[in-house]
């Protein structure tokens, strides 16, 4: 398969297909045991651990079902560190511009404890777009919400995607969601059939 510049993908199937091991290999979190694995056009299977993640950081967003936002650090921090870790003079304007953009200027010092699901997937989108990544990779980015927030989380990804020029790749079991999307493939027991 292959995902092009600012093309949106959903992956649908049932529980236990593959879809979140499709997700891993292609963001270079897990290593395939047999095939190719390309990424903004390097090969990963010839980068070691600190390679892929060095080529995660500069280029790559995530944003994934539970959040995994960092407890103990506000909304702010959430975004910032991955600008810092990335070497950004302005990580801090950055941050708050990007939480300024999904809606969130006003919650800045609030910890994820503080915020509800929505606003937590806020942020997590707005450091999923700090690097700005060329390609995001979302794992079930509306599946612990609530149906209307799950539809402006919806919005704001596409719009964000819109805005950046971002490829999106994104697992679902939202056929509405999934029909948003450009191209749709379909998993069965770990093989595309779709």
């Amino acid at each position: 398969m292959a995902v092009n510049s600012g093309e949106a993908v959903a992956i649908l199937g049932a529980s236990g297909s593959g879809k979140s091991t499709l997700l891993g290999l292609l963001a270079g979190l897990d290593e395939p045991s047999g095939g190719e694995c390309h990424l903004l056009g390097q090969r990963l299977n010839d980068l070691d651990e600190d390679g892929r993640a060095r080529l995660r950081l500069a280029r790559v967003g995530f944003v994934f079902q539970s959040f995994q936002l960092l407890a103990g650090m506000s909304a702010l921090e959430n975004v910032y560190l991955p600008l810092h870790l990335a070497g950004r003079a302005d990580a801090r304007e950055q941050a708050r511009a990007l939480l300024e953009e999904v809606g969130l200027g006003h919650r800045l010092h609030h910890q994820p404890h503080q915020l509800s699901g929505g606003e937590q997937q806020r942020v997590a989108i707005a450091r999923a777009f700090a690097g700005p990544p060329q390609v995001l990779f979302a794992d079930e980015p509306t599946g612990n919400l609530d149906q209307h927030t799950g539809e402006q989380i919806e919005s704001l990804l596409f719009d964000l995607r819109d805005r950046h020029a971002t490829a999106l790749v994104l697992v679902t079991h939202e056929q509405r969601l999934a029909d948003r999307c450009d191209r749709i493939l379909r998993l069965d027991q770990g093989r595309v059939v779709a």
